[in-house]
């Protein structure tokens, strides 16, 4: 089902049931999977692999040419996966380099004026609340939640079931199962709520705030010293808490703390 008015490259790839509306642009190198629903009035570049049920809302811009003034004009490229929802005016971009492409895995929501900058790598099951803004190399993690006009800096990463507050200025890593908020961010306790809501056992979950309270309450430790002693602890034998640690050790812009 295309709509006449829309204009696609005859080297762009269409899976079975496509839907393309009114004044769509599907260019070049695109790739779209089965089931794919574009509204009206959106662009898609290329080199571009899309998956299959993903839905396009008006003026939603994809795979765009990265903004990075390094680019050299190489061919760049963008991999998205399947079910992810961008609505309108969200803005994808494709790569710098071409042997890493930006990222973005299944079952994400992309509210309006959202925008992903290139090598972005980004999981599952992620919102990107209205204008939430990643940088060029940020790393998202299952489960996250960016809320709306928050801004995060390049090259950080986004811990998984981690929410960021509305309006935050994110400019350190931000950890797995945390609430991070402010100008600049840091982190204001556990979420708990949201790992109750996916489920997650209440020993672990008790584990997580023993872990929080020892890195993120004490004030009279540097964080090396707490999690030295985390690792020592009890709440360190749990998968969650295992993870937590990992995560803050491989940190090369620092713990939003």
């Amino acid at each position: 089902m295309i709509h006449p008015t829309a204009i696609i490259s005859p080297e762009a790839k269409l899976g079975a049931n496509v839907r393309v509306g009114p004044f769509c642009v599907i260019e070049a190198g695109v790739e779209l999977g089965d089931g794919c629903v574009l509204h009206s009035h959106v662009v898609i570049g290329g080199p571009c692999k899309i998956g299959r049920d993903n839905e396009f809302f008006p003026f939603a811009a994809v795979g765009g040419k990265t903004q990075d003034l390094k680019y050299i004009g190489e061919p760049t490229h963008l991999e998205i996966g399947d079910r992810n929802v961008f609505r309108e005016n969200c803005t994808i971009h494709r790569g710098t380099h071409e042997e890493i492409p930006t990222r973005i895995g299944s079952d994400n929501l992309f509210l309006c004026y959202s925008h992903v900058a290139h090598d972005c790598q980004v999981g599952n099951h992620i919102i990107l609340s209205n204008n939430g803004t990643l940088g060029g190399h940020v790393e998202v993690e299952d489960h996250a939640i960016v809320s709306g006009l928050a801004a995060i800096h390049q090259f950080c990463r986004i811990g998984c079931h981690s929410i960021i507050g509305g309006c935050a200025k994110i400019v350190q890593d931000v950890p797995p199962y945390m609430i991070v908020d402010g100008n600049p961010g840091a982190t204001r306790g556990l979420n708990q709520v949201g790992l109750q809501r996916r489920g997650f056992d209440e020993d672990d979950i008790k584990a997580l705030k023993s872990a929080y309270k020892k890195l993120f309450l004490k004030k009279d430790g540097n964080l090396a010293t707490a999690l030295s002693s985390l690792k020592a602890d009890r709440p360190a034998s749990h998968a969650p808490v295992k993870h937590l640690i990992e995560f803050i050790e491989c940190s090369k812009r620092g713990i939003s703390r």
